[in-house]
């Protein structure tokens, strides 16, 4: 059964709203989609890379031109695990920057209403206070693994802010936890731990294999949201917020890596040996964020709970298999 979750919205928001999902065909946009389509949204235009590469400045202006958006909700990124940052720190940094700002300076010049931007929690600095507040955001450098990414996504906060201050540009920025659910990337060459986890355990029992082997020592911590919530948490700050102040999207729950590969392989019923590798690296320490801005400007409070979204993620990694 797929967890349905009633949310309060206002559809009058919606009407004869022309919207553009930059990402909107990936993982979290689908469900931005879906979301979009159940209050009542009637035209949602979702670029394609092939047709609109938004690292150039050409297809952004063609793509706003096309679409005629009144709301952006910018979701297109490069992104990856671990492993795909370490490997691409140059394009991670570049393709992000380039595809945020061009969007954001453009929709200025048409006069959008508004401008929903998604950050990421790895923008924040490596030994962040836990719970990690917003006000937390500057001090410091991030994880060094993903700070690339990390910089370069702040950097359209630092847009945004500016364009509220000298043009009164509506744009809003959201800083979303790990996510997971179903439509995740299993790929293990750029997925994330939950997925990468899911797929070792699957396959391991699959193949009766005696063992899996997990990077790192276990011993850092996450914060995962299903995507389902953030998914109505964008929806909801769309409708509802208008600062320029940054807000987390988070589900206020930290869960170590060692927990999470025992809980998971528990769900996927993996009876082997976990051989931890700790030459690689465990990312930055510790993740979880404080959701107190989020529940006072934008009502959200995540909903999904943690072992029953492991379960639905599971059971559709399972079934595509």
């Amino acid at each position: 059964m797929t967890l349905q979750l009633a949310w309060a919205s206002s559809r009058e928001f919606w009407n004869n709203k022309r919207v553009i999902v930059t990402g909107g065909a990936g993982f979290l946009g689908s469900y931005v989609v879906k979301q979009l389509n159940h209050v009542g949204c009637k035209e949602i235009f979702v670029p394609r890379s092939r047709e609109y590469d938004l690292t150039q400045i050409k297809a952004v202006s063609q793509l706003y031109a096309d679409s005629k958006p009144n709301i952006v909700i910018h979701l297109a990124a490069k992104v990856g695990g671990i492993g795909a940052n370490r490997e691409n720190p140059g394009k991670f940094f570049y393709d992000n920057l380039m595809m945020g700002a061009q969007m954001i300076e453009v929709g200025r010049q048409m006069n959008l209403e508004k401008f929903v931007c998604l950050g990421t929690v790895c923008a924040y600095p490596k030994f962040t206070p836990v719970p990690f507040l917003e006000d937390e955001l500057w001090n410091g450098y991030p994880e060094e693994t993903n700070a690339p990414y990390g910089i370069a996504k702040k950097a359209l906060l630092v847009q945004l802010q500016a364009y509220h201050q000298q043009y009164g540009f509506n744009g809003i920025y959201l800083l979303p936890t790990n996510l997971y659910g179903p439509g995740d990337n299993f790929d293990p060459a750029s997925s994330h731990v939950i997925p990468a986890l899911i797929k070792k355990c699957v396959d391991a029992v699959k193949a009766n294999a005696p063992f899996i082997e997990v990077w790192g020592t276990g011993s850092a911590s996450r914060e995962f949201l299903y995507v389902t919530d953030c998914a109505h948490a964008i929806i909801q700050a769309t409708e509802n917020y208008n600062s320029s102040e940054p807000v987390n999207i988070g589900a206020h729950r930290e869960v170590t890596i060692r927990e999470l590969v025992k809980l998971i392989a528990e769900l996927t019923n993996f009876k082997g040996e976990i051989r931890w590798d700790s030459s690689k690296p465990d990312g930055q320490p510790r993740r979880s964020l404080d959701t107190t801005r989020a529940q006072e400007l934008l009502g959200f409070v995540a909903k999904t709970d943690f072992r029953e979204g492991l379960i639905e993620t599971i059971n559709w990694y399972v079934s595509q298999n």
